[in-house]
Parts: structure tokens; C-alpha cells; sequence
């Protein structure tokens, strides 16, 4: 690409302006490598020198239209000084080297801002996507900076630059000169440009999940040959996994550590190190950083604590660590972490503190706290569940549960994904991710009391957002595995319906009263076996329930189990079987566990799940029945649970989540009428003005209004006379309004006067709510269309980010906290469900209450509100409240809005690591 012609008078900044704090970010390369990204600065010139002489005659050739061998003084200048607006700089860093450097520069045209494009990458840095990354990121730059389109000249030979802008989701339009070939394309953030973005996105995270959980080699620094220590815990985790690659023990006083040559440091090791694992106290991560930097090691587990948990200062040197790292190149997994595993044998790596590790598996799993997931481990080994892969983050100061999404999402050993939740670090992020990877693999999620605070608004924000995502929440670490053991084993059930088949009146009712209670249907199948009564011991009558389960009898033999499972799965009418064993006698259980084994795998299509509670004390685990491959349970295993109502449980969440799973994908809707850059104009404003405030309610009109979304038209009065100034300019009946906060939101109205037809009564309304509130501002407001009190919230959640909240108003359903929530952005069924969610919804539909209101509206709104944040990341929090829907309309009273910063955890713009 041509550099643009110097003029005589440089146009550069002396005194160039503070770049942009935004712009600083670290982002993984396509395979998987953390580069930073920056604004370049007049301090660069020396390093920027030194990248330019380094680069191939081709690359050169190729960047400049020539050999151009050296950058001229005036050159340096020009490129290291710009005003961040007109002219912007990125480079792109692998510690204190630039690898990369991109670059715009306005053109001097008619019509909208376009600007001339050009970048250029390290040669032995080509081929890691890191023009892609560049071009994303001063992209995001100048759309800031009111820029709608670049240009670029590229030489016709150079088909990899010109890969890269096409790759990107641009509409390009092309045309060629000779040897050159002019580019020009819209740098809006269309559909197709999302798409590409997440999907470089997700490769590169998934990249960089893979390098660590499938390392070369692996240092262990801080080795120990005491197994009570946790360097020598470690070592021998990993000796014993028979880890494929070689493992470097690291200790400065020994020669070497249970058998295996040792080294002093990091940089004596004569190979590459992929991974290392450090264990060594606070203190000395200063140094081993440092050498691990110098080796060019490519991951970290830190398995020291004693950083972020314990207070600021520690919090200050996890941030400086994980900066240090990402500056070259690492990811880092902690610190205080449990470690990492992946049980593959061409892998074999259990880099762990833990004492057990389950066997091979289809089951992913990733938690926080290092002594929590050595206790869920153990379970799982107890159960005989298999994990494909581990990640316990301790403080997850870099790698997340998002990182782990977007690795399970493809990784094809991976079948079902359990989450052990106590904070996420980036929520719309984990959100978006979510939704995406459950269309796929079911996700299994603990929200730890960390992460609910322990509320019961707290609770229902959770309950409702993970159902919003596809996540199969669950309450404790026994339901988690609970669902596992179904959905690693058996298929999802395709409806409700489920049949109960035991041999015990008792607990077959027990199971029954658990369906019924989670929501699923019983159907009681025909079979010549039933031989018990089907009603309740307790209500035996001439004519049976239709619900009723398949009793066989407390002699029933292990045929007579096979033979009513096999009927039950062939029914038309039942979508899934639980079945109770429990003999009078203690019997072997061996022969009942083959039974319903061979009962399953003879089942037309082997589309139905069969789940088992075994009333026994030997002869089968406790926990699972299961045919196993290499001791772990393989697909078609049929779990078992302690009781019926536990295997119930199980199964209903599994239901939920098909269903959830069954529904067509809802693209997230836009509704007409939306002006964003007008709103974005005025938020920048005010936030130039004052910083994060609230809005005046004048203002808060005003931005709504870009939105089409309209507050019943008011006017601010300041004495009687105004007031019925306003009532004839507004049209009568109007309302008289305290504007104090003490008054808005009175169950009492007794700052509100309503249905005032005449002047006088705008006066005396205007006289008595001085009196009361004792201040002479008041809002004069047309009346609305009487109808059904509503609100509509956004809110800054301190777990989840942005969070839309709808319920009905009053003050009894306020206290019963009757509300719903969904993250946003909304999707079109997910704005109409948010409407149909509260338990009092039902009302909105007609009844006694009155006519049945304006759902569409309602959902309408949600969906204007959902733009209005997803547009503008300045927005903290907005109230619609309350919001009278009628049969033909939704119109809002009164409404509030918060801005401030933007927060650092976004999910907007270019992608960068949190």
C-alpha cells in the first residue's frame, strides 16, 4: 500500500494529544499467542526504527511500492505523531518489540469521512491473522472518530493483504489500476462483520485453551520430591498421568526431583517449554516471570495463592503478573488454582494438586476454588464420571469460563460442559457465548453464593438469565453430577411424558409425586406385568389412575423388568422411563442392572433416556449403573440415582433444556424509528459536561426520544398560573406531580393530583402539592390512557452486567418480588417472554383484573430499551415506572436514566482479552 505524499508543511501535532486509554488491549493472535494492541506514541520512533530494518526486501516491497530500506527523519515524525482523530496510529507489541503497525490517515474529499488504510506485520509474525486483528481494531478507532469508510491501494501481487480485507465481512468495492488494485468498504459493524469478528473470536480463544491443555512440555517450577508439598504434588500428578511430552522439574538445589534431571531455572532447560506450572511462594513469581519471558514459555498455571484474596495490594500483583505475561505472549490459568488436566492419552496430562482424577470421559468441567474442585473431583471419581478435560481458575485473573466455552464448543471429546460459577469476567460476553455453545452441548451450572449473595432477588436475576442462555442451573455439586450422569449417557427426552416402573408401591409413587412437582407428565403404559395396584396405597379405588406407575410387584425377577421397560419405550406416549428396583430381599443386583441394559439398547431408535434408582447396598455403584469403556461410562450407560426423586429431578431439567434447545434461534430485534447517533451525541456530551450522573428528566426525554420511545408529554411549572399555562397548551384532563423522589413513587399518590378537567383545579391542585411537599416545582402532565401499572428496569448487575427487569407495579407485588429478568440484548421471543414471565403476567391477558393490555407494546418497548444499551455503553441504568398498558397501548409516566463510563467489562467494538 502507497504512503501517503509528506507535505512541505508537516500537519503533524507538535505536542500530540494523550492517546486514547480505550485502545490499549491485549488480543490472541489465530494461534492462540497474546499480542498487545496499542495507540502509537512519539516514544516509539527508536523501536519502530528497529521493526522497519528487520522486515524482508518482499514485505517492504509489497508495504511501500518500493525498497524504501530506512524511514526518514521527516517520515518518523509524521508516523509517530498524530492526533488520534484524523490521523491514527496503532502498533502491535510481543514485550517491548512492535510486530505490527497499522495506520490511517483522513482523505482530503467531498463528502462522509473516508480515510486511507495501511498496515504492515513482522515477517515471522505473517500468518497469525494479527492484519485481521489490526484492521478490527483501527476500525473501531475510526468509527469513534466519525470515519464511515476506508481506502486502501494494494499491489495486485500481494494476495495476502488483499485475503485480509475480504476475510474481514466488508462489502468491498474493488477496482485495478495496472499493478494496483484500489479497495474501497464501509466500516459500519453490519451483521456479516459481527459474525466474522466472533467467529475469529472463538478460533483464536479456542487456540489458546488448546495450547494450554495440550502442552509439548511442561516445567514445573518450585518442584518438590515431597508429595505433602505442592510442588511435589504436582510432579507427581504429572509422572504418574504419563504426560506424552517431557516434564522439567525446576529447583535451584537439586540435581534432580523423583528421578528426573532438574534445573536451577526456567532458561537453563536446553528444549522449549510449552507450560509451566509455578509453585513457588509469592515472593519469587517476580523472578520466575522473568525467566519464563525469556524462554518464551506459552502458558502459565500458577498454583501459589496469596494475590488477589488477600486484599489490595496482592489484587495490585496478581493485575501486575498477569500483565507482564500478556505482554509476552502468555496466558496465565490463577493464580491459586488447582491446575489443569486433560485425560487423553495422547495427551496425558493431570497437572494438578488434586489427590484423584476420574478417568477418561466426554464431560468438561471448570471451577474457581482450588479445595472445592479437588472435593468435586473426588466425587466425580466416586461416580464414575469421566472428564475429557479440567480447568480450576483459582482467581481466573486471565483464563475464564468464556476462554473454556469457546474451547468445549468444538473440542470433539467434549459432549456435556459443567460450570462451577463464582464470578464471570466479562457477563455479556459469557451470556452471548452461552446461548451460542448450549444450541450445541448442554451446560451444567452451580452459581455459588459469591455470585447470587446469597438474595433472593439475587437468586432470581441468576434463575432467570441461565434459563435466558440454555445453562441447566442447578443447586448444589450432587445435582450437577446428578445431570451429568444422564446427559453424558443417555439421549435428551423428546417431551414430558414419563413412565414410572418399579417393583415398590411406595417409592414408585414417591417418584410419580417428584414428576408431577418438576412439571412432567406420568403415563402408565399397558403391560401384562402390571400386576400391583396403580393407585396410592393410601387411596385404592375400583378404577385406577390413568397416572398411575407400572408396578410389578415386589417378586418381579430382572425378565420381568426388561420386558416392561421394553414396553414402556416402545409406547407412542412416553418420552422417557424411570425405574425403581428395590426387592424385599437383599438380592444381587448384577442380573436387574443387565436387564434394563439390554432393555435400553433393544429400544426402537434408543431415543428415549431410562433412568434408575437401585435400592441396594452391593452388587452395583450406589450412584450409576453403567457400561464402561476404560472404567469410565460410555454413552447408552444408564445412570442411578440414591432416589427416585433425585433421578426426577434430573430428568426435568434435562426436558427443559430440549425444549430450550428445540426452539428456532430469535434474532435480536431493531425495531424502526432509532436515530443512534443522535443519542450517542447527546450522551457524550453530558458525560463531557459532568461525568456519570443522573439525567435531568427533561434530558432523559430527550434520549429516550431517539429511541421512539415516547414519556406522556409534561412541562416543569413553578407556580399556579404556569401550571394552567401547561394544562391548556397540554390538553385537558391533566395530572399535577410532586417531583421530589420522596413523592414519585408514594403507594398513597399523595404528591399526585389526577383528572384535572378545569383551571381552577389545576390551581388548587397546584396550592395543595406545594403545601405537602413544600417545593414550588411541579410537573403539569397529559393523562394516559388508564390501563395496568408496569415496570420496565435496567440495572447494572454487579454479576451479569446490564440486566432488563419487568414485573407489574405494586407495592404488595413488589414485596413478594414478583419480577423477571433477561440480559441483554433481547432477541424477539426472549422481549415477549420477558412480558409473559411473572407470576402475575397472567393478568395482563384479561380476567376479572379487566381487558387484556397491549403485550406487543410492552415487548416493543423492551426492545427499543434493549438498543437503546446495546447501542450506547455509556448507559448505567434507566426506570420506566411506572407503565400503564392498555388494550391499545403502553405508555410510560415517568422515567429516569443513569450514565456513566463505560465499563471496562465490555462486549462491544473489537475484540480484546478482559
Amino acid at each position: 500500500m502507497t504512503e501517503p505524499l509528506l507535505p512541505d508543511t508537516p500537519d503533524t501535532p507538535a505536542n500530540p494529544p494523550a492517546p486514547p486509554q480505550h485502545w490499549y488491549g491485549d488480543v490472541l493472535a489465530s494461534d492462540g499467542g497474546v499480542v498487545r494492541v496499542r495507540p502509537i506514541v512519539p516514544a516509539d520512533a527508536p523501536a519502530l526504527a528497529v521493526f522497519h530494518a528487520a522486515l524482508s526486501d518482499r514485505t517492504r516491497y509489497l508495504r511501500y511500492f518500493g525498497p524504501y530500506p530506512r524511514i526518514s527523519p521527516k517520515d518518523m515524525y509524521r508516523t509517530t505523531h498524530v492526533d488520534y482523530r484524523d490521523r491514527v496510529g496503532l502498533v502491535a507489541l510481543l514485550g517491548d518489540a512492535i510486530i505490527g503497525v497499522a495506520r490511517y490517515e483522513l482523505l482530503d474529499r467531498q463528502g462522509p469521512r473516508a480515510a486511507e488504510v495501511a498496515f504492515v506485520v513482522a515477517d515471522e509474525h505473517q500468518g497469525r491473522g494479527l492484519g485481521s486483528v489490526l484492521l478490527e481494531h483501527l476500525a473501531g478507532a475510526a468509527a469513534e472518530n466519525e470515519v464511515v469508510a476506508f481506502v486502501a491501494e494494494v499491489l495486485a501481487e500481494n494476495e495476502a493483504m488483499i485475503t485480509v480485507f475480504r476475510d474481514a465481512g466488508y462489502q468491498l468495492q474493488r477496482s485495478r489500476d495496472g499493478a494496483e488494485v484500489h479497495l474501497e468498504f464501509a466500516i459500519d459493524p453490519t451483521e456479516a462483520l459481527r459474525t466474522v469478528r466472533d467467529s475469529r473470536e472463538a478460533a483464536s480463544e479456542a487456540r489458546s485453551v488448546g495450547n494450554l491443555l495440550a502442552p509439548g512440555s511442561v516445567a514445573v517450577i518450585g518442584a518438590s520430591p515431597e508429595a505433602t508439598r505442592v510442588g511435589g504434588a504436582v510432579l507427581a500428578n504429572l509422572l504418574a498421568g504419563g504426560f506424552s511430552g517431557p516434564v522439567f522439574p525446576v529447583n535451584p538445589h537439586r540435581r534432580s526431583v523423583r528421578g528426573v534431571r532438574a534445573y536451577a531455572t526456567v532458561r537453563e532447560i536446553p528444549d522449549e517449554v510449552d507450560l509451566a506450572v509455578v509453585a513457588v511462594p509469592p515472593a519469587a513469581i517476580g523472578s520466575v516471570l522473568d525467566d519464563c519471558m525469556a524462554k518464551g514459555v506459552k502458558g502459565l498455571v500458577v498454583l501459589t495463592a496469596g494475590f488477589g484474596e488477600t486484599g489490595p495490594e496482592g489484587l495490585a500483583a496478581e493485575h501486575e503478573l498477569v500483565a507482564a505475561a500478556r505482554g509476552h505472549g502468555m496466558r496465565v490459568v490463577g493464580p491459586s488454582a488447582l491446575g489443569i488436566a486433560n485425560t487423553d492419552p495422547a495427551v496425558g496430562l493431570n497437572a494438578t494438586l488434586a489427590p484423584v482424577l476420574p478417568e477418561r470421559g466426554r464431560i468438561g468441567f471448570f471451577c474457581q476454588s482450588g479445595p472445592l474442585g479437588a472435593a468435586i473431583l473426588g466425587e466425580a471419581a466416586a461416580r464414575n464420571l469421566g472428564l475429557s478435560t479440567f480447568v480450576s481458575a483459582g482467581n481466573r485473573a486471565d483464563v475464564s469460563g468464556n476462554d473454556l466455552l469457546q474451547f468445549w464448543d468444538t473440542a470433539a471429546d467434549t459432549e456435556v460442559i459443567l460450570l462451577y460459577l463464582e464470578s464471570f469476567g466479562n457477563p455479556r460476553k459469557f451470556s452471548r457465548l452461552a446461548r451460542r455453545v448450549a444450541r450445541g452441548k448442554p451446560i451444567v451450572a452451580v452459581s455459588s453464593g459469591r455470585l447470587a449473595a446469597g438474595a433472593d432477588m439475587d437468586r432470581t436475576v441468576v434463575r432467570d438469565l441461565f434459563a435466558q442462555a440454555g445453562i441447566i442451573q442447578v443447586d448444589s455439586i450432587s445435582e450437577l453430577f446428578d445431570c451429568a450422569a444422564l446427559l453424558a449417557s443417555q439421549p435428551l427426552p423428546r417431551g414430558p411424558r414419563v413412565a414410572v416402573v418399579g417393583n415398590s408401591a411406595a417409592l414408585n409413587w414417591l417418584a410419580i409425586d417428584a414428576a408431577h412437582s418438576e412439571g412432567l407428565r406420568v403415563h402408565r403404559p399397558a403391560t401384562a406385568l402390571d400386576r400391583g395396584p396403580s393407585a396410592r396405597p393410601t387411596e385404592r379405588a375400583a378404577s385406577a389412575p390413568v397416572d398411575g406407575p407400572v408396578d410389578l410387584g415386589p417378586e418381579a425377577t430382572p425378565a420381568d423388568y426388561r420386558e416392561a421397560v421394553q414396553a414402556a419405550l416402545r409406547s407412542d406416549e412416553v418420552d422417557a422411563v424411570i425405574v425403581v428396583v428395590a426387592p424385599p430381599v437383599p438380592v444381587p443386583m448384577t442380573g436387574f442392572a443387565d436387564a434394563l441394559r439390554a432393555a435400553a439398547a433393544s429400544a426402537p431408535g434408543k431415543d428415549k433416556p431410562v433412568l434408575t434408582t437401585f435400592v441396594a447396598e452391593s452388587g452395583i455403584p450406589k450412584l450409576l449403573a453403567v457400561r464402561t469403556t476404560g472404567g469410565a461410562p460410555a454413552r447408552g450407560s444408564i445412570p442411578s440415582y440414591p432416589d427416585p426423586e433425585r433421578a426426577a429431578r434430573a430428568l426435568a431439567r434435562a426436558e427443559r433444556y430440549a425444549r430450550w434447545r428445540d426452539r428456532p434461534v430469535s434474532p435480536v430485534v431493531r425495531p424502526p424509528g432509532i436515530d443512534t447517533a443522535a443519542a450517542s451525541a447527546l450522551v457524550a456530551g453530558w458525560l463531557a459536561e459532568s461525568g456519570g450522573r443522573w439525567l435531568t428528566d427533561e434530558e432523559t426525554v430527550r434520549l429516550l426520544s431517539c429511541y421512539g420511545i415516547d414519556v406522556v408529554e409534561f412541562r416543569a411549572v413553578h407556580d399556579a398560573e404556569q401550571a394552567v399555562a401547561a394544562a391548556e397548551e397540554l390538553g385537558y384532563p391533566v395530572a399535577a406531580k410532586a417531583t421530589g423522589e420522596l413523592w414519585r413513587r408514594r403507594p398513597d399518590l399523595l404528591g399526585v393530583r389526577l383528572d384535572l378537567w378545569t383551571p381552577d383545579a389545576v390551581r388548587q391542585a397546584y396550592t395543595d402539592l406545594v403545601e405537602i411537599c413544600g417545593d414550588p416545582l411541579l410537573h403539569v402532565q397529559k393523562m394516559a390512557t388508564k390501563g395496568m401499572g408496569c415496570v420496565l428496569r435496567v440495572t447494572d448487575d454487579p454479576s451479569f452486567g446490564s440486566v432488563i427487569e419487568f414485573g407489574l407495579s405494586g407495592l404488595i407485588i413488589e414485596l413478594l418480588g414478583d419480577r423477571a429478568f433477561r440480559a441483554l440484548p433481547l432477541t424477539a421471543e426472549e422481549s415477549v417472554a420477558l412480558i409473559e414471565a411473572p407470576r402475575a403476567a397472567p393478568l395482563l391477558s384479561g380476567g376479572q383484573a379487566g381487558p387484556a393490555v397491549d403485550k406487543a407494546a410492552l415487548a416493543e418497548l423492551a426492545q427499543r430499551i434493549s438498543a437503546l444499551f446495546d447501542d450506547i455503553p455509556q448507559m448505567r441504568e434507566l426506570s420506566c415506572d411506572p407503565v400503564l398498558a392498555a388494550p391499545s397501548s403502553a405508555e410510560i409516566i415517568y422515567a429516569r436514566a443513569r450514565i456513566g463510563p463505560e465499563p471496562s467489562r465490555f462486549d462491544t467494538g473489537p475484540r480484546r482479552l478482559a
